[in-house]
């Protein structure tokens, strides 16, 4: 009989889960099956090769208290709020069957009287009368002595919410066709109208120790446990660090311009690894000693709000006749690159 082990995240803490999920597909015995259930509070999720200042809108995010979170795999940005219960399976390479998992998860959803269904490779179906609709996504990592499986279940998360933090590319838009992808999409409380994250958690549990025949050694995990667990907490320090949020981004270049009260601005930075590599002001300003100060204090730092912030903190005290306008200009270019 295999080992059965469960994972429970009592934390809604997005670097925490992420680091959870590292440190099970590298640390743990991969002889055993392993699932973990956890959810986050409300996040932007992108991938590994994702440019957070193209792909997001970082200062309403910051305003709504959204966290940014980065995946160590691939793909794209995925909104989770506490509508939303993620699954991680770890399985042995050698007996691994992504059926397995997909058993369990529809053996549980009967519960609710829900009947799913899989489609090709990563999506999971619920019918309805004008055709299937989409409750869940997956993607899938291997190694040599274990494969691991995770993906979404959507409850009763909020489907427009992710737009409210995206600034796609238009020809994204265009391709994918934002109003189709949307309308494929269903909660599945639009079947079972109580159900919750709870509840999904027992018999996920359930159907996971029937399906493999044994008792499953429970733990619960929470941010007291990277006191306990180095290895949890190397996984955090990393996925939680600003180097790795934004400093693990290529080289972009980012243009903004606009005409404001003391005149027209048009700030081009070239940013690699999250640093201000190079920055060039054009401007009809009537303070080229402000320009040039500017330049000086912003070049070479992080591309972040508290750069900027520190910038014009020192502008103040020098131009001491335009506070109102270097007001202005500081809260302009935060929200084009608040971090």
């Amino acid at each position: 009989m295999q080992k059965l082990k469960v994972f429970l995240s009592d934390s809604l803490n997005p670097h925490l889960n992420l680091a959870t999920e590292e440190w099970i597909f590298h640390n743990l015995d991969p002889s055993q099956q392993v699932l973990f259930l956890w959810r986050n509070e409300e996040t932007v999720v992108i991938g590994r090769n994702q440019n957070p200042w193209s792909e997001c809108n970082l200062a309403q995010m910051k305003s709504d208290k959204v966290h940014l979170a980065r995946r160590t795999t691939g793909g794209g940005a995925v909104f989770h709020d506490l509508g939303n219960t993620n699954f991680t399976f770890l399985s042995p390479r050698e007996s691994y069957k992504r059926e397995n998992n997909i058993q369990v998860i529809f053996n549980a959803l009967k519960n609710f009287g829900i009947q799913g269904e899989a489609s090709g490779r990563n999506d999971l179906l619920i019918p309805f009368p004008d055709g299937p609709r989409k409750f869940s996504g997956s993607a899938y990592r291997e190694k040599k002595d274990r494969a691991f499986h995770h993906g979404t279940l959507l409850l009763h998360t909020d489907l427009t919410r992710l737009g409210n933090y995206l600034t796609p590319n238009p020809k994204k838009l265009q391709a994918k066709g934002k109003e189709s992808v949307r309308a494929r999409v269903a909660n599945l409380t639009e079947v079972a109208a109580n159900l919750r994250h709870e509840q999904i958690v027992e018999t996920m549990v359930d159907a996971f120790e029937k399906f493999y025949g044994g008792k499953a050694e429970v733990e619960s995990l929470t941010m007291a446990s990277l006191q306990r667990i180095p290895e949890l907490k190397a996984q955090y320090d990393t996925l939680s660090s600003w180097e790795w949020l934004y400093g693990n981004t290529l080289e972009f270049n980012h243009k903004m311009d606009d005409y404001l009260s003391l005149g027209f601005f048009d700030f081009q930075f070239q940013v690699e690894d999250g640093v201000i590599k190079e920055l060039q002001i054009f401007t009809d300003c009537l303070y080229p000693q402000l320009i040039d100060d500017l330049t000086a204090h912003l070049r070479r730092q992080p591309y972040r709000g508290d750069t900027v912030r520190a910038a014009f903190t020192k502008a103040r005290e020098k131009f001491t006749d335009i506070t109102a306008g270097l007001d202005e200009l500081e809260q302009w270019l935060c929200r084009h690159i608040e971090v």
